[in-house]
């Protein structure tokens, strides 16, 4: 017999519906988990959208309140997928609730936001997963394995890449992204906490580093009304973006292998173009988010001329098997949050963590603080790995 798990979502921009449908399509690709979510309530303070996100996705009930989620009996687990500067407050709140969370990177807007959380958790003996969604793609998966296995050889340096375009709009509304006190950093908590999971989630902790930052467009306009997503606001009143469109860093890890990885939100003519390159003595493993579902990859003793094989994943990687039944069938962005739903309802339904955990929200988080030292005062910094 499958039990019901009772969930809530708070927060219903972009992020809150791939969570709601996540949840809906688990029994399709997962029939034999011991738990179905039931989508009981929604929370988000924007008028009529929480009352809109009812309707359309069939949650029992709607809130303007986000506390009266932890204070409801129903529910056993909530995903917060509120703006970053809540992260914090929600994710703590819910914890001592007694309600699981699955919530979004960057988790609050520091190191010790997250710590925060975690601790939290830890403390109540709740289940946590974090939306490092990147790390969920079966080649990637396959690349970690291929690294860790020796499959090319010592780990030498690594470069990985967040482009994309979705700010590069110069009439793009001034929302709480933009803003310290609300969105913290900019593209560093958007875009380089996922390359700072995926560097960890590949090669190990990041010792030292040293990093670069930039605002390239140093004004916006302010929007008139709610907005969602990246919408524009020509002719509003305006305001200075305080924080990132870009950063470079410079990385060393533990192993003694060696990283560049750079991001930015305002890359004209890049539509999220995310990947890695990870070189090794013997070979390369090389993986474009746009081909997700594809690995390049390069192995032998040739050293010099040695040639690329481009390898399709198949349901031997990761997760594969629950959503194609064969090697090159594609794979979307959507899948890899479901793969993240799963991990948490497995989590919740077995007792014990599966997938991304609060303490890779905290190395990810400690990564940008250290990036954000570095820029600021324009030298290598050690990464805080308490």
């Amino acid at each position: 017999m499958v039990d019901a798990l009772g969930v809530a979502v708070v927060g219903f921009g972009w992020m809150g519906r791939v969570h709601s449908q996540a949840y809906a399509r688990l029994p399709h690709h997962y029939p034999g988990l011991a738990l179905r979510p039931r989508l009981i309530t929604v929370a988000e303070e924007v008028p009529g959208r929480a009352d809109e996100a009812a309707e359309r996705f069939g949650f029992a009930s709607a809130t303007r309140d986000w506390r009266e989620v932890g204070a409801d009996p129903r529910v056993q687990a909530v995903s917060i997928t509120a703006p970053n500067f809540l992260h914090r407050e929600i994710g703590v709140a819910m914890a001592e609730a007694g309600k699981h969370i699955w919530i979004e990177k960057p988790v609050g807007l520091t190191a010790e936001d997250a710590r925060a959380v975690a601790d939290a958790v830890a403390e109540a003996g709740v289940q946590a997963t974090v939306g490092f969604n990147y790390r969920n793609a079966p080649a990637v998966e396959a690349a970690r394995d291929l690294i860790a296995s020796g499959g090319i050889g010592a780990v030498t340096h690594v470069r990985i890449r967040l482009f994309s375009d979705y700010a590069a709009h110069p009439n793009g509304a001034l929302t709480w992204r933009y803003e310290r006190e609300r969105g913290g950093s900019g593209v560093l908590g958007d875009l380089a906490s996922h390359g700072a999971d995926l560097a960890r989630f590949l090669l190990g902790d990041i010792a030292s580093l040293t990093a670069d930052t930039a605002i390239f467009v140093p004004e916006r306009a302010r929007p008139s009304g709610a907005t969602a997503g990246h919408a524009l606001a020509s002719g509003g009143e305006p305001g200075p973006v305080e924080n990132e469109d870009y950063v470079s860093c410079l990385l060393r890890f533990t192993s003694g292998a060696r990283g560049v990885l750079e991001a930015c939100r305002v890359s004209v003519g890049e539509q999220n173009n995310y990947g890695f390159e990870v070189h090794g003595t013997e070979g390369a493993v090389f993986w474009d988010f746009r081909r997700m579902n594809e690995l390049g990859v390069s192995r032998g003793t040739s050293y010099q001329d040695q040639p690329v094989s481009t390898v399709y994943v198949g349901p031997g990687a990761g997760e594969f098997a629950a959503f194609q039944p064969g090697a090159a069938n594609a794979m979307g962005y959507d899948d890899l949050k479901v793969i993240e739903a799963y991990r948490f309802v497995r989590s919740i339904a077995e007792g014990r963590p599966y997938g991304t955990t609060l303490t890779d929200a905290v190395h990810s988080a400690a990564v940008l603080d250290a990036m954000a030292r570095s820029a600021q005062r324009g030298s290598w910094v050690d990464v805080d790995r308490s």
